[in-house]
């Protein structure tokens, strides 16, 4: 389990999307799988709507619409990675609904992803929650998540 999830100030993250919850290590993109931009977890979506994994605050929204930064209510921050290359598509096929400063629970939609547009460019739809602060090791099974369901960690 992460450090940032210990203690009193523990921060519950949820699923941000209906899906398939994996590992980081299965994500085929080598700077997720490897955990250059932190630890994390991801889910290969069923839906197109993303929802925030956390209660916190939207601290920022890369102009690619493809990545969103979150900060939990005790100050941890959250990376949301929507799909593997999207970056390349240049906020195409992507609705963010929230601004930055926004207050955001589980149950706040963050954005809408068109996967059939993904899929059509060659991109893959996988959601990256990354925590780039942490740097405890803990493992997650692969199983089936809908939004907002909490993930228990090992």
């Amino acid at each position: 389990m992460f450090s940032m999830f210990k203690k009193k100030s523990q921060s519950t993250i949820c699923s941000p999307a209906d899906g398939q919850l994996i590992p980081l290590s299965e994500v085929s993109d080598p700077v997720f799988s490897q955990g250059m931009m932190g630890p994390g977890f991801a889910v290969e979506p069923t839906s197109n709507e993303i929802f925030s994994p956390i209660t916190g605050t939207v601290t920022s929204i890369f102009p690619t619409k493809h990545a969103i930064g979150l900060e939990t209510s005790d100050g941890k921050e959250v990376l949301i990675h929507i799909g593997i290359d999207t970056v390349e598509l240049q906020g195409q096929g992507f609705e963010i609904l929230v601004s930055e400063t926004n207050k955001v629970t589980p149950k706040t939609k963050l954005a809408v992803v068109d996967r059939e547009y993904l899929k059509s460019q060659g991109k893959k739809s996988t959601i990256m929650v990354l925590f780039p602060s942490v740097t405890d090791t803990y493992s997650i099974q692969s199983q089936s998540v809908e939004a907002s369901e909490e993930i228990t960690f090992k």
